[in-house]
């Protein structure tokens, strides 16, 4: 049986990700393959960027500061703190926000695997 984690957030080390252009996209990965067998997490940070994206997993957001903004499916998302999204799997979309941090889950953990991508 795994053990419970807790990750400080004075400890947790960022890495751009995903984004060429103004403004940054980074994210700290918490939760992979080498944590758990089912379900991924992390924090992610927006700033002045838009990444595409085409999500391979089902993915859940919950914005934790500032305004964070989506497109998927032809339609813009915004939300504030407290704010949640809930993304389907193979849905393309563009992720952005202006100084946002946002916690996510990805089911499965496992998506690069399963889609050759390791």
């Amino acid at each position: 049986m795994a053990k419970t984690l807790h990750f400080k957030k004075s400890a947790m080390s960022f890495a751009p990700f995903g984004h060429k252009g103004p403004g940054t996209a980074e994210i700290a990965r918490l939760v992979g393959p080498d944590v758990s067998t089912s379900m991924g997490g992390g924090i992610a940070r927006f700033d002045g960027c838009a990444v595409e994206w085409t999500v391979l997993y089902d993915e859940f957001i919950c914005v934790l500061e500032e305004r964070y903004k989506m497109k998927a499916g032809g339609e813009m998302f915004e939300g504030g703190p407290g704010d949640v999204f809930w993304i389907p799997a193979h849905t393309p979309l563009v992720y952005k926000g202006d100084k946002a941090t946002v916690f996510y889950t990805v089911w499965p953990v496992d998506w690069r695997k399963r889609h050759g991508m390791e």
